[in-house]
């Protein structure tokens, strides 16, 4: 599989080597809006073409999928534009802002036969997958909470992050990681939320705290902030221990994870490729016709949750999702 990056962003850096290390899948082309820096990052990558434009590469033959690292509010468009034009997307998170932006990637990238798939790299570890089998496995019991954080803390003058305009603000930035693994250790979709939010100068919210309801008395407890330390943390608490993962969103080679039981702690080590290596793989396997990791409806599922984080938080009033 060919493939074009659309913009020299600086997550390119994890993306590259691991998209040259999967199996079957080489970088072709990088696309900026300035040829110039276009043909300066695929000389010092290494990469064998440049196009000084996004839709001329993916108006190229010779590019079978793109990868769009843009900024938030492009990801809906630039996916949709790829797909008609018959390339495969694996678009970072989130990929969409909306529920209906969501919905029409989806229709585009069925009547163009194409793949889409947004790209959260965490949920292809075996972390992941170890910490849903010790929760379906009744390791801890009856699920009851799950927390989790993600914090950093933000200082660039004029970052895209902190213009409303462009999908700025935590909860879109850092805030989508811990929803989507709550959602995932549950198993279910939130039935209503409660949030508020510190709002920073700009107008986006700087800080986020979110309380998820999900069936069975199972509450999820998230905060997401540009102005915490450094935090990534997610605890799953049972009716009989509680699971602990340190690094649940950008998990290393190896990694252990804790499980209490009263005086009992016992750790479960997990190796894994390099992160974002298993990401490329999957999707390759999915353009095959097998099953994806992360798929469409479950990014729209997500997209409503955050969604409705964000509306409970404005109204201060508890929101009730609609079952999809």
């Amino acid at each position: 599989m060919r493939w074009g990056i659309l913009g020299a962003a600086r997550i390119n850096r994890s993306i590259i080597p691991a998209l040259r290390a999967a199996e079957g899948h080489t970088l072709d082309a990088i696309a900026s809006r300035d040829a110039a820096k276009a043909a300066a990052y695929a000389a010092e990558w290494s990469i064998p073409r440049s196009f000084g434009s996004y839709e001329a590469l993916i108006a190229d033959p010779d590019v079978d999928a793109v990868y769009i690292p843009l900024p938030n509010h492009l990801h809906a468009p630039w996916a949709v534009r790829a797909a008609e034009a018959g390339k495969h997307v694996l678009c970072e998170k989130p990929i969409a802002l909306t529920v209906p932006e969501v919905d029409r990637i989806a229709a585009t990238a069925a009547g163009a036969h194409v793949h889409v798939a947004e790209a959260f790299m965490y949920r292809h570890h075996p972390q992941t997958q170890a910490v849903r089998e010790l929760v379906a496995g009744g390791a801890i019991g009856t699920l009851r909470f799950i927390r989790g954080c993600f914090s950093f803390t933000l200082d660039r003058p004029g970052d895209v992050r902190f213009d409303p305009a462009k999908g700025g603000g935590a909860l879109w930035d850092v805030g989508c990681y811990p929803v989507s693994y709550a959602r995932t250790i549950a198993g279910a979709e939130p039935e209503c939320v409660q949030a508020t939010t510190v709002t920073g100068p700009t107008g986006v919210d700087m800080s986020v705290a979110a309380v998820l309801r999900f069936p069975g008395n199972v509450l999820a407890l998230v905060d997401a902030s540009f102005i915490a330390p450094f935090r990534t943390e997610i605890e799953v608490v049972g009716s009989a221990g509680t699971i602990r993962v340190a690094h649940p969103f950008k998990p290393g080679e190896r990694e252990t994870v804790l499980l209490l039981r009263g005086s009992e702690v016992l750790e479960h080590v997990v190796e894994s490729p390099p992160l974002y290596v298993s990401q490329f793989e999957d999707f390759g396997r999915a353009v095959r016709g097998e099953p994806p990791v992360v798929t469409l409806a479950d990014s729209r599922r997500n997209t409503a949750a955050l969604m409705a984080v964000l509306d409970a938080a404005r109204t201060g009033e508890t929101v009730r999702l609609q079952s999809s």
